[in-house]
């Protein structure tokens, strides 16, 4: 499978990836994580994300996401770039 997004890897604990506007909301899929980690946009965005049972909210700030939690992003009209640490 195809990775839905292009990554930076800046360190053993940060990365940058970075979403689409191209990209088909299929490949935005509910998933969770292995570890916690902590995301936040680089840029302003028109872009949500979701928790499982829980309303989307808009990308900005920063967002804590808890090991083995569900979770999702919701496509903007533009690209994303997320900043993420472990």
């Amino acid at each position: 499978m195809v990775s839905p997004y292009e990554e930076i890897i800046l360190s053993g604990i940060e990365k940058i990836r970075t979403f689409s506007e191209c990209i088909d909301e299929d490949d935005l899929k509910w998933h969770w994580d292995e570890e916690d980690r902590m995301i936040e946009p680089i840029h302003k965005t028109d872009w949500m994300f979701q928790f499982d049972n829980q309303l989307p909210i808009k990308l900005e700030g920063k967002i804590e996401i808890k090991k083995g939690v569900w979770h999702r992003l919701i496509k903007g009209n533009s690209d994303v770039r997320i900043k993420i640490k472990k």
